[in-house]
């Protein structure tokens, strides 16, 4: 058997397009992420505050105890039984976002845990409260610690984004799979797929590589 790749080369606008969205929604997904995150992780960072921590606990434990595919299924396809009607493309963004927050929270309350605790006391000592210590002298240190393991999930985000082709969304993988739709040629498009994944990812640790390298040349990271 022979590889052919006219399709490839005739569908090549379409997987542009398809990798454009995936980007997209990677990105927003990831955005969401981190605020829900932050949030997630600074309230499981006090246990005296039982309602608040055992709630970002059970977050947790829910999102990451259960499939991607599962909760994007139960936002496209379980909601419109309630009445609740989402775009796909909706659907895609908060499934992938609420997952991240999860996988996010746990980032912000490592980095935030691996500040010196005299950091706090030295703030605390000069006047400041316990939100402004947080917010002027903690997270901007945890901030610089948080990028290189945000850059990981990432890359982790952008590849998980195949999974919401199943909602219709025109990202790579449905791209990809109309191509085969009409040419039945299964192999070689999967492996065009394969190797732009491969790119977006390759550029994503190329280009967060640099940043820490750049933060490490400036004392920021150690």
């Amino acid at each position: 058997m022979e590889l052919d790749f006219s399709p490839v080369w005739s569908g090549w606008s379409q997987l542009l397009h398809g990798a454009l969205v995936t980007v997209e929604i990677t990105a927003v997904s990831l955005l969401l992420g981190c605020v829900l995150g932050l949030l997630i992780g600074i309230g499981r960072l006090n246990p005296k505050r039982r309602v608040i921590y055992a709630f970002c606990t059970a977050y947790v434990a829910a999102i990451r105890g259960t499939p991607l595919l599962v909760q994007l299924f139960i936002l496209f396809f379980g909601l419109p039984q309630f009445g609740i009607l989402l775009p796909a493309f909706v659907c895609g963004m908060l499934g992938m976002g609420i997952y991240s927050g999860a996988y996010v929270s746990e980032i912000v309350r490592g980095a935030i845990q691996s500040i010196d605790r005299g950091q706090t006391e030295a703030a605390r000592s000069i006047g400041l409260s316990a939100g402004q210590a947080m917010r002027n002298v903690i997270l901007p240190q945890a901030a610089v610690r948080m990028i290189p393991p945000l850059g990981n999930e990432f890359i982790a985000l952008i590849k998980n984004s195949a999974l919401v082709s199943l909602l219709t969304i025109h990202d790579l993988m449905h791209e990809g799979q109309k191509i085969i739709s009409v040419s039945y040629r299964s192999l070689e498009v999967y492996l065009a797929v394969a190797v732009v994944y491969f790119v977006l990812t390759g550029l994503t640790s190329l280009a967060l590589g640099r940043l820490e390298l750049r933060l490490k040349a400036g004392g920021m990271v150690q």
